[in-house]
C-alpha cells in the first residue's frame, strides 16, 4: 500500500516547482498557464529515521522504504468542470488518488503571473473547490438518473445497493449544487462505503499547501497563510506551509552535506518536504510497520487500527488469507537492547494472533499457510 496524492491548484501557484523538488523529476515549469499537459507522476521515498536505525542494527543486504506517489495535475481554472482551460480531462486523474494536496499561492511576485491578476488565496481556493464540486455533481446526477432502473433490477445485490445509495445521492446533489464539498456533509463510514464506487473528489481528505516566499518562512507565516488556516479550520481541513522555491533549491543540491549547509544558512532545521509526507500519512490515518532480516529491512504502510491479518495482507493477499500468527516486537526495544536475540531475552518478543492491533513502529514476521 502506498500513499497516493494529487497536487491541484490554479495555474502558476507553484505546483510543478514543488513536484520537481519532491521527486527531483523534471516536470516542465514555465511562467504561463497550462505548461503541464499530462499529469506527471513521481514516486518519493519517505524519510524515516527508524528505518535507518533498524538497518544499522540488522545490517541487511538492502533497505526498502515506504513511498508516496505524487500526481501533478495541470492547473485548473474557473469553468474547468465545463471544459474551460484544458477542460475536465484532468479531473479524472484526481479521482484515482487517496488525498488531494491543494497548492495555494501565498506570496507576492510581480515576475510570476497570476491567472486572475491579483493574489487572493481564499478566492483561489473557492474557485478550485467549486470546480471540483461541480465535477462531482455531474457524477452524482448521472448515478441518480439511473437509480430508479437499478432499484427495479432483478439482481438483488444491485437493487439493494441502489436503494441504499439513493437518499445519500440526493443529499449529495443538494450540497454539491451549492458548491459544498462532499466531505463537509459528515457522512458516516457506512455511507461513504455505499457511494465509494463514485470516487468523489470532494469526499477525499484535503491538505491546503501554502506556497510562500522565504520571508514568510523566516517569519513563520504571513497574512495570506493566516487566511488559509482560518478557512481550513472552518472546513475541518489541514494546512501546511512550504516555500517551493527554497525546496527546489535544496533538492537541486547533490550531496546531503550541501543540503545541510544550505538549510543551516537559510535558518531551517529540516526540509518542508521531509515533513509533508508525514503530515499526509497522518491525514489518511496511515502508519508504518517493518520487516527485518539479513536479506532486507523494509517499511510497510498500513491503516491505523488494522489487525495483524490485514497488515500481513499489505505484503501479499496470501499472507492475510492463510494467516496463522505474527511474531512481533517494537523497534524501540531493538534500539534499546541492540539485537533481536536480546529482545527475546528481555521478554519483549511476542507471538500475536488474529485480533492483535498493529502498532506504528512494530517489527513483524508473519506465519501463514495457504
Amino acid at each position: 500500500m502506498s500513499l497516493n496524492c494529487g497536487i491541484v491548484g490554479l495555474p502558476n501557484v507553484g505546483k510543478s516547482t514543488l513536484f520537481q523538488a519532491l521527486t527531483s523529476a523534471p516536470a516542465e515549469a514555465a511562467n504561463y498557464p497550462f505548461c503541464t499537459i499530462e499529469p506527471n507522476v513521481g514516486v518519493v521515498a519517505v524519510a524515516d529515521e527508524r528505518l535507518d536505525k533498524i538497518t544499522a542494527h540488522v545490517k541487511p543486504q538492502k533497505t526498502i522504504p515506504t513511498v508516496v506517489e505524487f500526481v501533478d495535475i495541470a492547473g485548473l481554472v474557473k469553468g474547468a468542470s465545463k471544459g474551460e482551460g484544458l477542460g475536465n480531462q484532468f479531473l479524472g486523474h484526481i479521482r484515482s488518488v487517496s488525498a488531494v494536496i491543494h497548492v495555494v499561492r501565498c506570496f507576492e511576485d510581480d515576475d510570476v503571473i497570476h491567472v486572475s491578476g491579483r493574489i487572493d488565496p481564499i478566492e483561489d481556493i473557492q474557485t478550485i473547490n467549486l470546480e471540483l464540486a461541480l465535477a462531482d455533481l455531474e457524477v452524482v446526477e448521472r448515478k441518480l438518473s439511473n437509480a430508479s432502473k437499478a432499484i427495479k433490477s432483478q439482481n438483488k445485490e444491485v437493487s439493494s445497493r441502489a436503494k441504499a445509495q439513493q437518499p445519500i445521492l440526493e443529499k449529495l446533489q443538494k450540497e454539491l449544487s451549492e458548491g459544498v464539498a462532499a466531505r463537509s456533509l459528515g457522512l458516516s463510514e457506512d455511507e461513504q462505503e455505499i457511494v465509494s464506487d463514485l470516487n468523489l473528489i470532494t469526499l477525499k481528505p484535503v491538505l491546503y499547501l501554502c506556497n510562500v516566499d522565504e520571508e514568510a518562512v523566516a517569519n513563520n507565516g504571513n497574512e495570506f497563510v493566516s487566511k488559509v488556516q482560518e478557512f481550513a479550520d472552518a472546513e475541518g481541513a489541514k494546512t501546511f506551509m512550504i516555500c517551493g522555491k527554497l525546496e527546489s533549491e535544496i533538492a537541486s543540491l547533490e550531496s546531503e552535506e550541501e543540503k545541510a549547509e544550505f538549510m543551516e544558512a537559510a535558518g531551517i532545521s529540516k526540509s518542508g518536504l521531509q515533513v509533508l509526507a508525514k503530515v499526509a500519512y497522518d491525514m489518511l490515518g496511515l502508519r508504518t510497520y517493518f520487516t527485518a532480516g539479513e536479506k532486507e529491512v523494509r517499511a510497510w504502510t498500513f491503516h491505523a487500527g488494522n489487525k495483524a491479518p490485514q497488515a500481513a495482507g499489505v505484503i501479499h493477499t496470501d499472507f492475510e488469507r492463510g494467516f496463522i500468527k505474527a511474531e512481533v516486537y517494537h523497534c524501540d526495544d531493538l534500539f534499546k537492547l541492540g539485537t533481536e536475540a536480546k529482545v527475546k531475552e528481555a521478554g519483549k518478543f511476542r507471538v500475536e494472533g488474529k485480533e492483535y492491533e498493529v502498532k506504528d513502529g512494530d517489527i513483524m514476521h508473519f506465519r501463514f499457510n495457504v
